[in-house]
C-alpha cells in the first residue's frame, strides 16, 4: 500500500470524490423525475378524484331529477286515474239514464199499444152492440109500427125540427 502526501494525491480519494458527485448527480436527476413523476400522478389523481366528484354530483343530480321526474308522473298517473275514475262514473250514470228514458219509452210505447188495442176494442163492441140495436130497432119497429104509426112519428119529428135546430 502506497502512501501518499496529501490526501487530494490519493486516487482512492478522487474515486471516492467522483463516485459521490455521480451519486449527487445522479440522485438530483432521479429525484427530479422521480418528482416530476409523483406529481404528475398526484395531478392525474387529483384530476380523477375532481372528475369523480364531478360524475358523483351529475348522477346525484340525475337522480333527484329521475325521483323528481317519477313522483311528477306519479302525480299525473294519479290525476289521470281520478280524471279516469269520474269519466267512468259520469259515462255509467249517463248509461244508465239512457237506459231508464229507454225502458220509459219502450213502456209508454206499449202501454200506447195497449191503450189503442182498448179503444180498437171498446169500438168494435160499440159497433157490433150498435148494429145488435139497429137489428133489434128493425125487428121492434118492423113488428110494432104500421104505415099509420110510421107517418104519425114522421110528422112529429117534422113539426120539432124547427125548435131542434135553433137549440142547436
Amino acid at each position: 500500500m502506497h502512501h501518499y502526501d496529501h490526501f487530494y494525491l490519493n486516487p482512492t480519494f478522487w474515486v471516492a470524490v467522483s463516485f459521490v458527485i455521480f451519486v449527487a448527480l445522479a440522485a438530483k436527476t432521479v429525484w427530479a423525475k422521480a418528482t416530476t413523476a409523483l406529481d404528475a400522478r398526484g395531478a392525474k389523481i387529483r384530476a380523477d378524484l375532481d372528475e369523480a366528484a364531478r360524475l358523483r354530483t351529475e348522477a346525484e343530480a340525475m337522480l333527484r331529477q329521475a325521483e323528481a321526474d317519477r313522483a311528477a308522473a306519479l302525480v299525473e298517473a294519479e290525476q289521470t286515474l281520478a280524471r279516469a275514475k269520474v269519466e267512468a262514473e259520469r259515462l255509467s250514470a249517463a248509461a244508465a239514464a239512457e237506459a231508464e228514458a229507454s225502458a220509459k219509452r219502450r213502456e209508454r210505447m206499449a202501454m200506447d199499444r195497449i191503450h189503442a188495442a182498448e179503444a180498437s176494442a171498446v169500438a168494435e163492441v160499440r159497433n157490433t152492440a150498435a148494429d145488435i140495436a139497429a137489428a133489434a130497432a128493425r125487428t121492434v119497429i118492423a113488428e110494432r109500427l104500421d104505415a099509420q104509426a110510421d107517418a104519425a112519428l114522421i110528422d112529429k119529428a117534422v113539426a120539432d125540427l124547427p125548435r131542434a135546430l135553433r137549440a142547436a
